[in-house]
């Protein structure tokens, strides 16, 4: 839906979640930009009447019922989610990595993306018309790992039963769930990849990359469809990336 539909972006001050919110913008949507940096959702919202700077924790509960609340005040509904808000934590083998880290990846990656799920399916059964479209953002990284992850990875592997679980619950409500897995689109946060990553032999090589704004044509087709249609699971990568084979 566009043409005055509402959408809920997280992770919007950069990266996928900038460019996602900016082609939804551009679209015809009223976008709340959800993010722990408001000079950075101010950058975003910049030239856009309707963007709405919503600084949030996406995994403090009291700080998402807040950003739905707004969104509730200004616009009445929310017909989107697009749930991106993550982080990559501290790499190492799984004897290296801390309470505290594995913690941080958790409470973003995981709580926050149910956190807003949840907040955002309930708006979505209460509203009239009901209904709306969540859209998760799982990454390559819910099909395989890479060396020296378990943290993120392991939270992207639990993103896909999120999504599943909502797909099932939200069948009687008209509430649609997809999973969008992205491998190496060019932001800030991949900028180490292109450089050179880890492979699975140890050795560390340059990796391709791919333009971020086909992310955001990939969101806008899913978030497109009628509620009766649904793209479960999409994944989109560049071509050449080290992902499909053995390495």
């Amino acid at each position: 839906m566009a043409d005055g539909g509402v959408a809920v972006v997280t992770g919007a001050g950069s990266g996928i979640g900038r460019v996602v919110a900016e082609a939804l913008l551009g679209a015809g949507y009223r976008v709340a930009l959800a993010g722990r940096r408001r000079e950075a959702l101010a950058g975003t919202a910049a030239g856009h009447d309707d963007a709405l700077v919503a600084p949030t924790d996406v995994g403090d509960p009291a700080s998402v019922e807040a950003l739905f609340r707004t969104v509730r005040d200004a616009w009445g509904r929310v017909d989107l989610l697009f749930n991106n808000a993550g982080t990559f934590g501290r790499g190492g083998l799984p004897d290296e990595v801390s309470d505290e880290d594995w913690r941080t990846c958790v409470d973003v990656n995981l709580t926050g993306a149910f956190l807003c799920a949840r907040a955002a399916f309930a708006m979505m059964r209460a509203q009239e018309p009901g209904g709306g479209r969540i859209v998760n953002n799982g990454s390559v990284s819910a099909h395989a790992p890479r060396p020296g992850s378990i943290a993120y990875t392991a939270t992207k592997h639990a993103v896909t039963g999120l999504t599943k679980s909502l797909s099932l619950d939200g069948r009687p409500y008209g509430i649609a769930c997809g999973q969008i897995d992205i491998g190496n689109a060019a932001t800030d946060m991949t900028a180490g990849i292109a450089r050179g990553a880890r492979q699975a032999d140890g050795s560390v090589r340059p990796e391709p990359t791919f333009d971020a704004a086909h992310v955001a044509e990939a969101v806008l087709f899913m978030a497109g469809l009628p509620l009766d249609a649904n793209v479960q699971f999409l994944t989109v990568t560049a071509t050449a990336m080290p992902f499909i084979g053995r390495g």
